[in-house]
């Protein structure tokens, strides 16, 4: 890590910055997923699915590069290759599934709630460290993340 004098000791923006390397390899296995479904969703409801799809993308890809200049801001590197986001992602894919959009739907709800219950760990291992502007960073990834649930939960209801 470079040398940063931000009133952190090297060990803890070491851990905030492992938290951070998990957080942007889940973001971009979620980005990789949901361009998926945007490219290959069918059906009755196809238009409106393609642009919720597309729109969700594009604000995980806004977010991904905020992570990764995060991670630079506290003097680390950032992790950029597609086999260290798997090796690091809680979220897993699924290469050669197309299923029905509303399993999509559920699929994304799902992958949304475990990366809001793993921002709230990485916020108190934030907290430990004594980094408040993560743990602020963090706090506004669940913000949107739980608006997105909510927008999918809403949109599995009958």
């Amino acid at each position: 890590m470079d040398k940063v004098n931000i009133g952190l000791a090297p060990n803890s923006r070491q851990k905030v910055v492992s938290v951070l390397t998990d957080v942007i390899a889940d973001q971009y296995v979620l980005y990789t997923k949901t361009r998926n479904y945007h490219w290959n969703v069918t059906g009755e409801d196809f238009a409106q699915y393609h642009e919720l799809f597309e729109k969700q993308y594009s604000a995980i890809d806004e977010d991904i590069d905020d992570v990764a200049e995060r991670i630079r801001a506290l003097g680390a590197k950032t992790p950029a290759t597609l086999g260290e986001f798997v090796r690091s992602a809680t979220l897993k894919e699924h290469p050669g599934k197309f299923p029905s959009a509303k399993v999509m739907i559920a699929n994304l709800l799902s992958d949304h709630e475990t990366v809001i219950r793993n921002l709230r760990k990485g916020i108190n291992i934030c907290g430990d460290a004594g980094d408040a502007g993560t743990e602020d960073f963090l706090t506004q990834l669940i913000e949107k993340h739980e608006k997105t649930a909510w927008m999918l939960r809403a949109t599995l209801e009958n």
